[in-house]
């Protein structure tokens, strides 16, 4: 199955940074501030949406690597934006560009890559362990 995903394929997301998406939440430190991993999970739900239009049914993505940079600190309250880029796709594997903003400036960028599966054959492989 022939799968076309461009390259220079844009996605783009925003949230409110809630105290759910704090460090102290997440456990990932005491401050309550938006915490790395929640900007890490906004940059792959970016990337997901990004090509899911383009992925037939029963089709979808799942990441594989990350290499992220949280830079700055936002707050709960903050406008969160971020925008995900394909720089190269080799067969099911989709690379992207990432970055994300508040009302301040860059918090963080990351390179990540995504692979596409067959939901139903993929779960069916994790079943049988």
């Amino acid at each position: 199955m022939q799968i076309e995903i461009p390259v220079g394929l844009q996605g783009h997301e925003t949230k409110i940074v809630e105290k759910k998406d704090t460090a102290k939440h997440y456990g990932s430190g005491l401050a309550e501030v938006f915490a790395t991993p929640a900007m890490i999970a906004l940059m792959e739900y970016t990337a997901f949406t990004s090509i899911e239009p383009f992925l037939p049914e029963g089709y979808s993505s799942v990441g594989i690597q990350i290499n992220a940079q949280h830079k700055k600190a936002s707050l709960p309250g903050s406008i969160i934006t971020c925008k995900s880029n394909v720089t190269k796709v080799e067969g099911r594997k989709i690379y992207y560009s990432i970055n994300a903003w508040d009302e301040e400036g860059e918090i963080g960028s990351a390179e990540h890559i995504r692979y596409i599966i067959n939901t139903e054959e993929f779960l069916k492989k994790l079943e049988k362990k």
